[in-house]
């Protein structure tokens, strides 16, 4: 899958867990704007790793803030 691809997969995943309906974009970080706690990163991450068919390792979790990051992560993981 191309990063044009990954990113509008993972917007239609997000979509269930924006309650506040943000704008999504590249910068769009999960913490502050979209006010993820810990429970809905470990949902949102599950949806991911079943769609793509991957593993996003807790290490990767933790460096990853916004959502440009996340697609470039999931296109690293596909492509190694």
């Amino acid at each position: 899958m191309d990063r044009a691809s990954i990113d509008e997969t993972i917007r239609n995943l997000i979509e269930p867990f924006n309650k506040k309906l943000v704008a999504i974009t590249d910068a769009t970080t999960f913490a502050n704007d979209l006010e993820f706690d810990s429970l809905t990163v470990m949902d949102f991450v599950a949806a991911i790793e079943d769609e793509f068919d991957i593993i996003i390792s807790m290490n990767q979790q933790a460096e990853i803030e916004n959502f440009g990051q996340l697609i470039d992560a999931v296109v690293k993981i596909q492509g190694a």
